[in-house]
């Protein structure tokens, strides 16, 4: 469900980015909690054209259980090229306009708890790994946080002074390393982009012999970066379990093939559950099983479309799917039976997925 709120501040971080903060009004405000490294769903509608959805990570801290609600939320957003939400919000979005969100989503978190903690990010990878830092340190004395971060050049980094602030308030748990692929730097990591033999070197001598102590590994930002930094820490013979991704803008991402034996869509049928309610619909050829849940029940969750964002994960109750791409589910959430509707056709006559699960 999306509900209106009001822009109460914008800080322009960069020729290409702004912090966006929201007006929580006191009724929503339990429904707006969240943890750190969630995002938030945004519905706009321009005057011409269909009704998009972007996702947009939280870079605020978040509240303590036991405290009220977040009273503000802010977001961080990058104009990308061709994006007219983006550009709507860098270009267009003044304070006390109104924004249409759905309450915080997603699996990249980081609850705050005891122990050592890395993230390996790139560009607006960036976003929510600063509200995981912020909550993190200010909660828990003994934790540590490493930021290994990778920009075009400084003129481009977002949240750079609210880093710094950080790294001020906590200077012996708080460590950060910042890499620009296209400036020169006179102190600190020399110029070039993080790939995998790099970060691979350059992960001992920012956390010596630690690495398999480390509670949790967070890599966030483009697919490159990402699967760079996944190979280096598999390679150093880190446990996959403690790896955790997202990613940002996977739209040259390669499809998988498609399993052979799928039955023609003349014959399939999609069931879905959705808020307690469940339908059961005849598919069209070619459509996913999102596309024929929204044809019928235009409150299905989805954002991005493209297998990143993980909106529309939904429990596959009965039959068999196969997914186009996944860069939103990790392998043991696929072996529980989750899939991504967005990207999902069916393998079987018959197809029931649970979105409520």
């Amino acid at each position: 469900m999306f509900h209106p709120l009001t822009v109460s501040r914008l800080d322009h971080l960069t020729e290409d980015s702004v912090a966006v903060t929201l007006d929580v009004p006191p009724e929503l405000r339990d429904t707006f909690r969240h943890v750190p490294g969630q995002h938030l769903t945004f519905r706009h509608t321009p005057e011409v054209g269909e009704e998009l959805r972007r996702n947009y990570s939280i870079c605020s801290a978040a509240p303590p259980a036991d405290a009220p609600g977040p009273a503000h939320l802010t977001v961080g957003v990058r104009h990308i090229d061709g994006g007219v939400f983006s550009a709507h919000v860098v270009k267009e979005l003044k304070v006390g306009d109104t924004l249409h969100v759905m309450p915080p989503t997603g699996r990249f978190v980081l609850p705050p708890a005891p122990g050592r903690y890395v993230a390996i990010v790139g560009g607006s990878g960036v976003t929510p790994v600063l509200s995981m830092a912020a909550t993190l340190l200010a909660r828990e004395p003994a934790a540590r946080f490493t930021v290994l971060r990778c920009d075009r050049s400084a003129a481009s980094t977002m949240f750079l002074e609210e880093f710094a602030d950080l790294k001020d308030r906590c200077p012996s748990r708080l460590q950060l390393a910042h890499a620009f692929s296209r400036e020169e730097q006179q102190a600190g990591l020399a110029t070039g982009r993080l790939d995998a033999p790099r970060i691979a070197a350059l992960l001992p001598s920012l956390l010596g012999e630690t690495l398999p102590d480390v509670a949790g590994w967070y890599l966030c930002g483009p697919l490159g970066l990402v699967e760079a930094a996944r190979g280096a820490l598999r390679e150093a013979g880190v446990d996959r379990r403690r790896v955790h991704t997202e990613l940002f803008h996977a739209d040259a991402a390669p499809a998988v093939e498609r399993p052979p034996k799928a039955v023609t869509a003349a014959g399939s049928r999609a069931t879905a559950t959705l808020d307690g309610r469940s339908g059961t619909w005849p598919m069209r050829s070619g459509e996913t099983l999102l596309e024929t849940v929204l044809r019928n029940r235009s409150d299905a969750p989805y954002a991005c479309k493209g297998g990143v964002c993980g909106t529309c994960r939904a429990h596959l109750v009965r039959g068999e799917v196969g997914m186009d791409r996944n860069y939103a589910l990790e392998p043991e959430e696929v072996a529980d039976g989750y899939v991504l509707a967005c990207q999902s056709r069916p393998l079987t006559a018959e197809v029931a997925i649970d979105f409520d699960a």
